[in-house]
Parts: structure tokens; sequence; C-alpha cells
């Protein structure tokens, strides 16, 4: 559902955006819109931000061969 927001701001800003909205063909509600959810977005990156130790990982699998069952077998030798 769409609702209505009335913004207050500079006039050159809002000429500036508006001028911007004519080149790019979006009209100024989608240009907010979108700066509203870059800003959504940055929050959930800020709350749920990995860690460098596991950036590094990230991906250091995806050519192995292992499976399910390599690590049944890993734990079973190594707590039996």
């Amino acid at each position: 559902m769409n609702t209505k927001l009335t913004l207050r701001m500079d006039e050159f800003l809002i000429e500036s955006a508006k001028e911007y909205s004519a080149r790019t063909g979006k009209s100024l509600s989608r240009i907010v819109a979108d700066f509203f959810r870059v800003i959504i977005e940055e929050k959930l990156e800020e709350e749920y931000q990995i860690t460098p130790i596991v950036k590094s990982l990230s991906g250091i699998l995806k050519e192995s061969s292992l499976d399910e069952i390599d690590y049944k077998k890993h734990l079973e030798e190594k707590y039996l």
C-alpha cells in the first residue's frame, strides 16, 4: 500500500532532484523510495555483518568433493 509523504527541502536540492528525475526517467517518488531501500539494506548489513575470519573462509570448500558422509566419518574418528 502506498502512502503519501511530504518532504521539506532546500529549493536548490529539489530542483536538482527534478532535473535528475527528468534525465533518468524516474519519478521523484521512485528515487526517494530507492534511497530508503539503500538505507534499509545498509542497516541490515550492519546488523548482520560477517567477521573478517568468516569472510576469508567463505567459499573455501566450493570445489571440494566432501559431503555429509565424510563429515560423519571425521566425527566418528575424532570422538570414538
